[in-house]
């Protein structure tokens, strides 16, 4: 049991709105009024809490781990967080410290985000400082790198998850895009203004989606309710007559992380989707009329899926439906591009696919926002403000076709009948679902007859609701600590923390662990005070709010903490004054009732019958406190005399020689935990014990009780120089006295001496001694805070002092949790246990003890988190794939338990696959990234692993192509280092059936992955685009917009349909009628291609790009327009047109250009041309970089992986670098303290192999 100093939180304040993050290392952060609470979903236990802020936090962020770890960068838990006077703190979670801070003016943070592009640095943060301005932190060490002030309002902002360039803020009335910004300068252009035009239209029937398919003429309406709806801030002027709808309402603005040119906007009753291209929405999504309003949005990566929260607490799943646009269009629907055809489905358009239940909201519970798991995108954190995190699961069940709903299923990923490849996997094993992308399959692609759906089968989306963390009810009221640990009780013994709350309820809260274990709704009305009448029982009080008369009806409850029983205590008693104290015993015999204007009471706990009412003629207490010296042998002897009538009766808790006069804290208590505990027996044996209390004139009164007599022993005078007192406590032979002045009087009753001291704070509420034997430290508490004094050789000391609301908030009750663990309650509902100090409240996490073991490779030190993953991620070394490390020196032995450990905690299923790969190395690698919360290393594996998989499946022919030729059969692998062709014949005779290879061919990528899908998926994307444009249009520059994208991408026929629209009043009337017949009339005759070309490249000297680029695209000189948009840096664009229009080897050299573009220092973008190699197929070239950039532990596996997938073979040509990367990687095995897999690799590393080889005996000898 370690208590270290910590913070539990409760109600969250209405700042803390939206604040929640869940991020890649896989834990939940979110605010809770100046703190800031980590939480594990795992095990659902709050594993840190940050106490830093001095206001709300209005925003946390988890740093991005898009970059590749090592040793000298290994993973760790970074966190920044933001408040509303301005600051920004990045954190160090798991030691609990502020790493920097970083301060720009005292208003609240309006939006932060961290920087996802992490090749130049990965410590990059922008925040919008209100109200206009954007600052660029290094988060490491605080600095400020620039600061672009803007010219109007901004409330937030939003990066393009596709392009760094672009960054959009949301202003009052308007949406501010810059696509300059840059890490080295400031943004130099104050972006680009546009403003909505109303989204709703007249009649109310159109804000339905249901009514689109049904009526044409809808359609007709929501299209022009839908056109104008950015407008440039030229046209604003011209727009005065029009409805421009102001951005106040918007609640949330982001883009679309599934597809590029995506902007949401989240409105209460409905979503709009805008495409960025043309400017326009392209899909709205209402709220059910009868539905709750939106509050949030968050998309998804893996699928085109929507998570919405609702205000009533619910969450929605809204995926993607297909589009029915030109890649579907029959072949005989000639006029499928006429306008009256065009069907209305072309709408970007998500159905709802799964609903959490709603929570009950009541005046105390609002809904605070939601997060979801970066890495599985299938779990939500749920977060309200009466302190509940609730967890709910994404689930698939299977389809049954009779069922009510109407919907069609989803389908899974086709993998369900995948054959086992039998050299890489032992046994079939069930793949484990454990990420978005293995639980349902694309949407873009779901048709009936598809071949996918055909080998997936048919699911629904239901959610599970997997975890709940209850925090502290608020307002507390009243806190009291168990009875404290003694060497008798030790192994029983549990810190429990009762805690009385404003609406009754009373909750048991773990101080070791910090959560909250049991909660009691007994009480009506306020709790007012708690008292432990044993280890496992506690007495509470309550009463409302006194009226008129000052007369309450008082409840009093006896609480078994094991069972949950409740006995209620003084039942039959009407209005009366209320109780001021309660007052139990210390050997829990007796407790004691004071009321505010009542002669005391004394009760038998045991029993919990009324022994005497006092005279009226006593004074009213206005401290009272129980002895706790106590005659032990004559206890004992009682006893004795007892068992020797009845055998077996004894008290094995008392066996020591205790004598006379002992502080009680040695003694186990005795009503539960004993033999005691037999009636009969309590009933007859009972031990003397005095109690004493003070009056109004400081005189104190001292009386003895012994079973039901009572005697008035004695009365002392009061102290001279002591007003009232408030409080008293005593314990071994000091009694503490405190007044109203902030006086405090020591009396020791050993050496019969008094001593005053004087606090100089005011009224004295409370003192408390810490428990423990000759242990004297005691606690004030005060108006404004509190203090810690010693009593050293009889005098009181000052130790230290907190004031408050300066240094924590206003403190509703103090108590001592141990020994040196002082505890306050404050308004705000936390607990802060601190130090002596009064100083620390945070704590490491390796100093928690928590009651289920956390695994997290962030939680572990460096050695340890990288050998477990290259465990995890392969082991050619050993004959056998066993998840345990052994065979480390001695001196390592902590590090092999810490990874072990972690090793068995992880899930058995996905423990169980990863020994029966059915992709060998690739797929460890990518569930070992998910594992880790990589996301650099996600992202590689995913892309290298689709690769290897189509490279595998497709039937290879010889080719002159380095490494596919393009053909009907799609991308087509050829090894990279030799033009050895693999066929299927060949790999028949090494145990792999044909049939097994061809079903490995997987679905294409995700449109996420942008310019690295295949280029076939990637045409009949744009294709699809081209056609939504087109049937959006509304303006002339519209139309020849997507004129000119249709003659790019080879369309003639409908971009002349286009160019022949323009009105005959229209300034470009002549150009387009010409345009129209160059385009017509162009069928490459040699005389004319030579004239186009000239004139093309003469445009293109002029400043006309895009004119030019057209133009060559007609006479299919798609290359050179490629060459020219890259001299002229639209490298985008051209990696577009390539894709799209050019052939497989003319599309491999533009993006082999783009390649060097991405990798110089300039762009400094690496990471992602490793990926675009990948998609190319050029493994050499992928392996030679990422030696380069000095990854080689990536660079070993896909070694590996491509070997076994038979894509590489080990030649003249690349036998350097692959020895040269496998010595790198032995040399890291051997920095870990690795000698059997560092050996492995020395013997696979040639001559210079052999060399460190030798080193290594040494080094381990």
């Amino acid at each position: 049991m370690k208590l270290s100093p910590k913070l539990i939180t409760g109600i969250l304040s209405t700042q803390n709105k939206g604040v929640i993050d869940w991020g890649w290392q896989g834990f939940v952060a979110y605010g809770c009024n100046n703190h800031v609470v980590v939480v594990d979903p795992k095990t659902v236990q709050v594993i840190q809490v940050l106490n830093w802020h001095k206001s709300s936090v209005v925003k946390v962020k988890w740093s991005r781990e898009n970059y590749a770890h090592d040793l000298g960068s290994p993973y760790s838990l970074r966190l920044a967080s933001a408040d509303t006077s301005g600051n920004i703190i990045v954190w160090d979670v798991a030691q609990g410290e502020p790493k920097s801070e970083c301060c720009d003016g005292n208003k609240p943070i309006l939006g932060m985000e961290w920087l996802p592009w992490q090749d130049a640095s990965r410590d990059l943060l922008v925040a919008l400082h209100p109200p206009y301005a954007v600052i660029l932190w290094n988060a490491d060490t605080g600095t400020k790198l620039w600061k672009k002030t803007y010219t109007e309002a901004l409330c937030s902002l939003a990066l393009d998850p596709f392009c760094f360039r672009n960054v959009a803020f949301l202003g009052q009335d308007s949406i501010v895009f810059i696509d300059d910004f840059s890490i080295t300068k400031t943004p130099s252009s104050n972006g680009k203004k546009f403003y909505i035009s109303s989204p709703s239209g007249n009649s109310k029937g159109e804000s339905s989606m249901g009514s689109l398919e049904r009526k044409q003429s809808t359609s007709k309406n929501l299209a022009k309710r839908m056109t104008r709806i950015l407008v440039g801030e030229i046209s604003n002027e011209g727009s005065q007559g029009k409805d421009l709808i102001a951005l106040n309402e918007c609640l949330q603005m982001l883009y679309l992380r599934s597809c590029r040119h995506h902007l949401l906007l989240v409105y209460p009753r409905e979503v709009l989707i805008l495409d960025l291209e043309i400017n326009q929405t392209v899909g709205i999504i209402p709220a059910d009329r009868t539905g709750s309003p939106f509050l949030e949005v968050l998309p998804m990566t893996q699928r085109d899926i929507l998570y919405c929260l609702h205000e009533n607490g619910s969450i929605t799943c809204r995926v993607r439906r297909k589009q029915c646009l030109q890649g579907q269009m029959s072949p005989e629907n000639k006029d499928a591009f006429d306008d009256t055809g065009q069907s209305a489905s072309t709408e970007v358009t998500y159905d709802l696919r799964g609903q959490s239940d709603s929570i009950r909201m009541t005046r105390h519970c609002k809904v605070m926002g939601f997060g979801n798991c970066q890495v599985s995108e299938t779990r939500l954190a749920l977060l309200l403000s009466d302190s509940r995190l609730i967890l709910w699961d994404l689930h698939t069940i299977d389809y049954q076709s009779d069922s009510k709903s109407s919907k069609s299923p989803l389908y899974t990923p086709g993998d369900d009948m995948i054959l086992t490849n039998q050299t890489l996997c032992n046994k079939v094993v069930p793949y484990p679902r454990q990420a978005l992308c293995d639980l349902i399959g694309q949407s873009s692609l779901i048709s009936v007859d598809h071949e996918t759906a055909m080998k997936g089968h048919g699911v629904v989306l239901k959610f599970l609701m997997t975890g709940l963390l209850q925090g502290l009810l608020s307002p507390i009221t009243v806190i009291r600590m168990c009875p404290p640990l003694t060497t008798k009780n030790w192994n029983i013994y549990k810190p429990l923390l009762a805690v009385g709350s404003q609406h009754g309820s009373v909750q048991v809260v773990n101080m070791s662990s910090g959560q909250v274990e049991k909660e009691y709704s007994v009480h009506t009305s306020t709790v007012r005070g708690i008292e432990w009448a044993s280890l496992a029982s506690f007495m509470s009080f309550s009463y409302p709010k006194p009226g008129a008369s000052g007369h309450v009806k008082n409840e009093i409850f006896l609480i078994d903490t094991v069972s949950g029983k409740a006995t209620a205590v003084r039942t039959q008693r009407d209005q009366e004054p209320h109780i001021e104290m309660l007052r139990v015993s210390h050997l829990r015999q007796y407790f004691t009732l004071a009321f505010k204007e009542k002669p005391l009471e004394l009760w038998d706990l045991k029993t919990l019958t009324i022994l005497r009412e006092m005279s009226s003629k006593l004074p009213l207490p206005t401290a009272m406190e129980w002895s706790p010296s106590h005659n032990l042998k004559a206890l004992r002897k009682k006893l004795q005399q007892q068992s020797s009538q009845e055998p077996g009766v004894g008290l094995p808790g008392l066996s020591t020689g205790d004598t006379g006069a002992e502080n009680s804290d040695s003694i186990s208590v005795t009503s539960s935990d004993n033999a005691v505990s037999d009636p009969k027996t309590l009933g007859k044996i009972s031990v003397k014990e005095h109690f004493v209390f003070t009056d109004s004139d400081g005189i104190l009164y001292h009386f003895l009780v012994e079973g039901n007599s009572f005697t008035d022993a004695s009365k002392i005078p009061p102290e001279s120089g002591m007003g009232t007192i408030t409080w008293l406590a005593w314990k071994g032979d000091f009694i503490v006295f405190a007044d109203a002045d902030g006086q405090i009087c020591l009396w020791d009753l050993k050496a019969k001496q008094a001593r005053n001291n004087s606090t100089h704070r005011g009224w004295i509420k409370k003192i408390r001694f810490a428990p423990g034997r000759g242990n004297y430290k005691f606690l004030l508490l005060y108006n404004e805070g509190a203090d810690v004094w010693d009593i050293n050789e009889g005098k009181p000391e000052l130790l230290s002092s907190i004031k408050s609301p300066k240094e924590i908030p206003k403190i509703v009750d103090a108590e001592w949790v141990g020994s040196d663990r002082p505890l306050f309650a404050t308004v705000d509902g936390s607990l802060h246990m601190m130090d002596l100090t009064l100083k620390k409240a945070s704590f490491s996490i390796e100093e928690l003890e928590l009651a289920e073991d956390l695994t997290s490779p962030y939680l572990m030190s460096s050695k340890p988190m990288f050998l477990m993953k290259h465990l995890l991620q392969h082991q050619k070394w050993a004959n056998m794939y066993t998840l345990s490390l052994s065979g480390l020196r001695d001196e390592d032995a902590d590090i092999m338990a810490a990874v072990n450990k972690n090793l068995s905690l992880i899930d058995p299923d996905l423990t169980e696959y990863l020994k029966n790969c059915r992709f060998g190395t690739a797929e460890r690698c990518l569930l070992t990234a998910r594992l880790y919360g990589d996301e650099s290393e996600v992202r590689f594996w995913t892309v290298a692993l689709y690769y290897m998989r189509s490279g595998r499946a497709q039937p290879i022919t010889k080719s002159s192509s380095c490494v596919f030729a393009k053909q009907d059969g799609g991308d087509v692998f050829l090894d990279p280092d030799n033009s050895k062709s693999y066929d299927l014949g060949d790999l028949e005779g090494q145990g792999l059936g044909s049939s097994s290879w061809t079903q490995h061919k997987d679905q294409p990528l995700e449109r996420c992955f942008d310019f690295l899908c295949d280029n076939q998926s990637y045409k009949r994307y744009q294709l699809d685009r081209v056609a939504l444009h087109d049937s959006k249009r509304v303006s002339v520059q519209h139309t020849r917009k997507c004129a000119e994208s249709y003659i790019m991408l080879g369309q003639t026929d409908r971009a002349v349909q286009l160019l022949l629209e323009t009105e005959p009043d229209s300034e470009g009337y002549y150009v387009d009628c010409l345009r129209s017949c160059l385009v017509a009339s162009v069928r490459s005759s040699g005389a004319s291609q030579s004239t186009i070309k000239l004139v093309a490249t003469n445009l293109i000297a002029g400043g006309k790009l895009i004119e030019g680029v057209q133009l060559l695209c007609l006479i299919d000189k798609g290359l050179d327009g490629c060459r020219y948009l890259q001299t002229y840096g639209a490298w985008e664009m051209a990696v577009w047109l390539a894709k799209c229009t050019l052939e497989y080897t003319e599309c491999c050299e533009v993006m082999k250009r783009w390649v060097d573009h991405l990798s110089n220092t300039h762009t400094n973008q690496k990471s992602t041309a490793v990926l675009v190699l990948l998609s190319l197929g050029y493994f050499h070239k992928v392996i030679e970089m990422l030696y380069g950039m000095r990854q080689f532990n990536r660079a070993a596996c896909f070694i590996e992986a491509a070997t076994e997938f038979g894509l590489l073979e080990k030649n003249e040509e690349n036998s350097s670098l692959i020895e040269a990367v496998f010595l790198e990687y032995a040399r890291q095995l051997s920095n870990l303290g690795h000698k059997q897999s560092a050996v492995y690799y020395c013997g696979l590393a040639g001559k210079k192999g052999e060399q460190l080889c030798q080193e290594i005996e040494i080094l381990y000898a």
